[in-house]
């Protein structure tokens, strides 16, 4: 009942620091929408975005304002989950734990913008131009919108590789000999995961998303080396 009551709380913290982070974002709003849709306009010069049904607007406003309030809250979702999940720490265990929310959002963010400036516009500028001697580009803006968001926000997600990385090592559940024997199966994990975050089927864009996914698997193994639980040395 008691761990119950625990993680009501923690969820009930994190859904409330969403709805704030949204609240903010969707003060700035039209900022976010025009900031979203300038990659689209360097990519074409013909660009243009419609909308064809009375709420699409809305619809992408909220959807837009939902990823920034997601950007904004990841730190105390992070830092919520990882209380729940680690009612076992110490004293010193527990200082750090703010620290890997800390980076955990800095790595969600990170991944956010690496999507925005290096592999969003070289994946539009393929979609956009292709075929562009027969058709131009005039674009649903709830289409386009969900393709930049779902980009940015699972790029993000990938990014945050290190930390689940690390806490798996430190509980135990796996370990750097493991994780160093894996390396063939992250190299190709990563292709996979950059083939299925970016919208590009060019290999320029999903090599440029995939290098950073790879590092990221190799800070990971650094890291599950300094948190793994140590076996105790024999006399």
């Amino acid at each position: 009942m008691a761990t119950r009551t625990i993680g009501t709380a923690r969820l009930t913290i994190s859904v409330v620091a969403v709805v704030v982070g949204v609240i903010i974002a969707a003060y700035f709003g039209n900022d976010l929408i025009l900031f979203l849709k300038e990659p689209g306009e360097e990519a074409s010069p013909n660009f243009k975005l419609i909308f064809l049904e009375p709420f699409e607007n809305f619809v992408v406003y909220f959807r837009v304002s939902l990823l920034g309030g997601l950007v904004l809250a990841m730190p105390v979702i992070v830092s919520q989950v990882l209380g729940f999940l680690s009612p076992g720490l110490r004293g010193k265990e527990r200082t750090w734990l703010w620290a890997t929310a800390f980076g955990a959002g800095a790595l969600f963010l990170t991944g956010v913008l690496f999507a925005y400036y290096v592999a969003l516009p070289p994946a539009l500028d393929f979609l956009l131009n292709f075929g562009d001697e027969y058709a131009e580009p005039t674009i649903r803006i709830g289409s386009y919108m969900d393709f930049v968001t779902r980009l940015l926000f699972w790029t993000g997600v990938s990014f945050e590789m290190p930390i689940v990385i690390m806490y798996l090592a430190r509980f135990g559940v796996i370990n750097t000999r493991q994780l160093i024997h894996w390396w063939r199966l992250a190299f190709v994990g990563a292709f996979i995961i950059a083939a299925i975050v970016t919208p590009s089927i060019d290999p320029v864009t999903q090599t440029l998303v995939a290098g950073p996914i790879i590092i990221l698997y190799i800070i990971g193994i650094g890291l599950a080396f300094l948190v793994q639980p140590r076996r105790p040395t024999q006399s």
